[in-house]
């Protein structure tokens, strides 16, 4: 069976004490009331993560991802971090290619297959965003820019470097604004990507891949979210801000 993973993205939220508090929070209540073997990350502002990784030591069954990574190794790029640093930090996973990153900050395709590249090198574990916009949504071409977006980022991969890799289905068009995909929206989806990673390196490694679903997850959302066969947990925004909702999320997983 594949592994379930419920990621909290907190972007650019938090101060450091506000930090602190919800990761104590976090590792209290996970250590109380969660069971089984899902797999619990959360990725915190660049300037917390030594802090939170050291805040939860090895017993914490939290682990901390990175929200991005540089697509160099190092060298003159003033205000970015590499893959290497990460590493340095023991940090086991980045997210690549967050549909903010992609609207924000014009990342291009080419950039995040090198992002993937930079960060396996360094045995970090990608959690690689695609999804669709309103607009192409209601054009009916999302399966069509996801499955782009699957090949410039990933398809340069061998089988056994996919492996590696956890996907993250976000629509655009529910990421904040409180919209939902409804179940039968993200299996299809899910399915569709599912079905395009094993077109490409057999069906044997595309049934390894999780295939998470990123956008407005909430409590009364989750379980029946989490229920759809090709959904294997969440990439959690605002919620994730929250012990409560959070930990609430991770039950459903």
């Amino acid at each position: 069976m594949r592994q379930k993973i419920v990621a909290g993205n907190w972007k650019m939220n938090t101060t450091l004490q506000e930090a602190q508090s919800l990761t104590a929070e976090l590792i209290g209540m996970v250590a109380d009331e969660v069971q089984g073997d899902v797999k619990i990350i959360i990725c915190p502002p660049f300037p917390y993560l030594y802090g939170m990784k050291s805040q939860l030591g090895k017993a914490a069954r939290i682990e901390v991802g990175a929200q991005n990574c540089s697509e160099h190794a190092s060298g003159a790029y003033t205000g970015e971090v590499a893959a290497g640093m990460l590493k340095s930090l023991g940090i086991p996973y980045v997210i690549i290619g967050h549909s903010e990153r992609r609207q924000y900050f014009l990342e291009t395709g080419k950039q995040l297959a090198q992002k993937v590249d930079g960060a396996l090198a360094n045995g970090l574990k990608p959690i690689f965003c695609c999804g669709e916009p309103l607009e192409v949504r209601e054009a009916g071409d999302h399966e069509i820019l996801v499955k782009r977006q699957i090949e410039e980022g990933l398809f340069h991969l061998n089988t056994e470097a996919m492996k590696k890799i956890v996907v993250a289905y976000e629509p655009v068009w529910a990421i904040g604004t409180g919209k939902t995909a409804t179940t039968s929206q993200a299996q299809e989806m899910h399915s569709v990507i599912r079905k395009h990673l094993a077109d490409k390196f057999g069906a044997e490694t595309a049934e390894l891949v999780p295939i998470l679903y990123g956008g407005s997850v909430k409590p009364d959302n989750a379980q029946e979210l989490f229920s759809c066969a090709d959904v294997d947990g969440g990439l959690v925004g605002g919620a994730s801000l929250k012990s409560r909702d959070f930990v609430e999320i991770i039950k459903s997983a």
